[in-house]
């Protein structure tokens, strides 16, 4: 009786929306977070049943038996006697201590390599966070150790194990979007994978995600993928939602599996998995980063982003990735030149900045803390009422871009092997066998085929939307002079995506039961340096990260 009492209270407490201004909970971007308690293991499983937890579709064998050779002198005894060097430390940090030979980028790697052999997919509370690990990653770690160490730039991305979302193109592992139908997707370096690779980042493997970067089934849970399974959150497993659709980026930045993660966002599936998990999350101005070679939602939305445990490695990253793309219709030529992003964040940067803090998210006792830590740092908060649009035709608008945008991906980028032209094929493909492609339906992508909106239509809604995006935020930064907007999580990220607008999110604390929260700064277009100072300065001031303590 105790244990149908406990599952009756647990899933009235999961049904309680936190309000926000969001539309219908269909795209991680609309989706509006809940509020779950960290339970025991037994009772979670009565909380929150998955209708498939593990993947069907990797072999562990399979995934290590490339790496195994190369590990055999990698135990825990050296784990325990590096976590001190590179466990949540930042790039400048573990960049020192190669150049001072306490570390080699082989170590490194070998370091992050048997935390997600031990936590990932065989611990008893595993994860399910990567997808599929570079097999010629140890070969390419001991390569970059014969830099001299002289030559060792401290915030620079050279030698730095980094996992990708598994939408991102990727050469020598499979770019699946988490889908059964691309598993043989071995297709060449996206424009960020190239940038990445130029200055000398290491592609550690690949993540796991919401398949088709949560544009797909519309009633499964975030974090799930055919390929990959589900993603669970190291702060509550089972529990505890892990955002999407970048969930294995967070995750995996969360537990300490790489130095640092790339996501994608259409619309908060950088900033809500970010939150979640406790970590940085950078959705930049629309174009600023190359979108070629990522699998699309929406050629008018999408982006790719970095994922850190920290500011400073996330300035780092973007410096590293950003960069003009003359085979993406909406690349920006940035006017900031070389690294500039990481130079300069200063702990004084909140000093005299305007910020409208929105009243509706005043009870939130986290966000009230976060704001005075700002007023702390000199920062002036004015209270502000964001005048309220329905972002109508939103889904829509999605649903006409990927149905364009998803076919030149699989002409222009896609392995010359996968045979698919459209959306239509995939759902055919996957009625093939839809227990393991599809267990939880494909209704997103039917209701794609079924929209019978034209290229006018698309052009419509795209206007509609940007017009009230960017009337949302520019209403209030105009009337009452505000350098940004203060909001939770991912509560205001489809505002900011219909704008185009940057957005960061940083740890703010975690409530009683023990779930993360972020607080997100969100400014006008190509401010990407002003929202990494502001964040930075926040950070330094609050400090309010924890590593999950069941992972450490």
């Amino acid at each position: 009786m105790k244990y149908i009492l406990l599952f009756l209270i647990l899933l009235t407490l999961s049904c309680k929306d936190q309000k926000t201004d969001t539309e219908e909970p269909i795209i991680e971007d609309v989706i509006e977070e809940k509020d779950a308690v960290e339970v025991d293991e037994e009772a979670s499983k009565d909380f929150r049943e998955f209708k498939v937890l593990d993947s069907k579709n990797i072999r562990n064998n399979d995934l290590w038996q490339p790496l195994l050779s190369d590990m055999t002198d990698f135990g825990q005894s050296n784990h325990d006697q590096l976590k001190p060097l590179i466990f949540d430390q930042d790039i400048p940090t573990i960049q020192d201590h190669v150049k001072s030979g306490r570390l080699t980028y082989e170590q490194l790697t070998k370091f992050y390599l048997f935390r997600i052999k031990k936590y990932d997919r065989e611990y008893p509370i595993s994860l399910n966070s990567v997808i599929a690990l570079n097999p010629d990653i140890i070969k390419q770690a001991k390569e970059m150790d014969r830099l001299p160490k002289d030559s060792i730039i401290p915030y620079s991305v050279y030698g730095m194990p980094i996992l990708l979302k598994d939408n991102i193109n990727t050469s020598g592992m499979a770019t699946t979007a988490g889908a059964v139908a691309l598993k043989d997707n071995y297709a060449n370096d996206a424009f960020i994978t190239q940038r990445l690779k130029e200055k000398g980042a290491l592609i550690l493997g690949k993540t796991n995600l919401s398949e088709w970067a949560y544009f797909f089934c519309g009633d499964c849970p975030s974090g799930y993928s055919a390929i990959g399974g589900q993603t669970l959150n190291a702060y509550g497993r089972r529990t505890m939602d892990t955002g999407g659709s970048s969930s294995g980026s967070g995750v995996a930045m969360a537990v300490n599996f790489a130095v640092a993660a790339i996501g994608s966002e259409t619309s908060g599936s950088i900033l809500s998995p970010s939150s979640q998990n406790s970590i940085v999350g950078l959705k930049p101005t629309i174009g600023l980063v190359s979108r070629s070679g990522i699998v699309p939602i929406s050629s008018t939305l999408d982006t790719a982003g970095p994922m850190t445990r920290n500011v400073t490695d996330n300035a780092i990253l973007l410096s590293a990735m950003y960069g003009e793309d003359k085979s993406d219709s909406k690349s920006i030529w940035s006017i900031w030149e070389g690294d500039i992003y990481f130079k300069d964040l200063a702990r004084t940067a909140l000093q005299g900045k305007r910020f409208g803090a929105i009243k509706s998210l005043m009870k939130d006792t986290l966000y009230i803390n976060a704001l005075a830590t700002l007023k702390q740092q000199g920062a002036e908060i004015i209270e502000i009422e964001p005048e309220q649009k329905e972002r109508k035709d939103f889904i829509r608008l999605l649903n006409l871009d990927m149905r364009k945008d998803l076919p030149k991906y699989f002409e222009n980028y896609a392995d010359t092997t996968i045979k698919l032209t459209s959306v239509s094929d995939v759902i055919t493909f996957n009625d093939l066998d839809s227990i393991n492609t599809a267990p939880y339906g494909q209704r997103l992508f039917k209701s794609i085929v079924a929209d019978s909106g034209t290229i006018q239509t698309l052009d419509s809604i795209k206007q509609n939307l940007y017009t009230i995006g960017k009337e949302y935020f520019d209403g209030p930064i105009k009337k009452y002079n505000l350098n940004g907007i203060l909001s939770i999580n991912n509560y205001h990220a489809g505002y900011a995506a219909v704008a185009e607008y940057p957005a960061i999110t940083v740890p703010m604390g975690y409530t009683e039961d023990g779930k993360p929260k972020g607080l997100t700064f969100i400014t006008v277009r190509l401010r990407e340096k002003q929202l990494l100072e502001w964040a930075y300065a926040y950070e330094q001031a609050s400090k309010m990260r924890k590593s999950p303590k069941k992972y450490q």
